[in-house]
């Protein structure tokens, strides 16, 4: 079931890039959160795909750990809120963390990481629609705690995530990927920054986050079914 969820959503990626004139590689984070590690593992076994998504931080812990120990290419991300009291249980957990929402929270992984001599890999979470019931920065905040990651020693600024607010029809939120597209542009083009990763685009809006250039989707619900808890 998830080979065939997984090769349709391929598909449609492609479709999407071709309707739009984009070529850039899009990356599918398969969201897990909320689904044995059992699914994961038969998911790796039967696909060989290798990049999941956890937003709750012990589970992802958890999965994490026994992951790395029996199929140590996996790469865990973690999507979800990070409060600053759970990040003395980070060390080598994640591959990419994606909501990094503030400079608060940006330091206290500059010191963890500096302790733990590692550097992390991060996005960080722009609230382009100031929706409140989503974290992330707000625009016109995104490029002051952009400068302050890149002035950490400890983190790595790959790029950018985004959310939407929930919507009846997707293309109400088309505005919203085209402008984080504008802003991921203005941070190579002007700001220098070198990044590499838009995060945008879920299970029922990834078609038309790819279409205005999304090179990441998290797609959890168009894989792996319904969640069971």
């Amino acid at each position: 079931m998830f080979k065939d969820r997984l090769e349709n959503i391929i598909k449609d990626v492609e479709e999407a890039k071709k309707r739009s004139g984009r070529t850039h590689d899009v990356t599918i984070v398969a969201v897990s959160k909320r689904f044995p590690l059992e699914d994961i593992e038969n998911a790796y076994d039967t696909t060989g795909h290798t990049i999941y998504g956890e937003n709750r931080i012990q589970e992802a812990l958890d999965k994490s750990a026994s992951l790395m120990k029996t199929r140590p290419d996996v790469q865990v991300h973690f999507i979800g809120h990070i409060q600053t009291n759970k990040v003395k249980y980070l060390k080598n957990n994640f591959a990419l963390i994606h909501s990094v929402d503030s400079e608060k929270l940006a330091e206290f992984m500059q010191k963890h990481f500096e302790k733990e001599d590692r550097v992390q890999d991060v996005l960080v979470q722009v609230n382009i629609a100031h929706d409140e019931n989503k974290s992330g920065t707000g625009e016109e905040d995104a490029f002051q705690l952009c400068d302050f990651i890149r002035s950490c020693p400890n983190l790595h600024l790959r790029g950018l995530m985004m959310m939407p607010p929930l919507v009846d029809d997707v293309e109400d939120n088309r505005c919203y990927f085209t402008r984080m597209k504008k802003m991921f542009d203005k941070c190579n083009d002007i700001k220098g920054y070198n990044i590499d990763t838009l995060s945008m685009g879920m299970s029922g809006d990834y078609q038309v986050a790819v279409e205005e250039g999304s090179t990441m989707v998290r797609v959890g619900t168009a894989l792996f079914g319904h969640r069971q808890y």
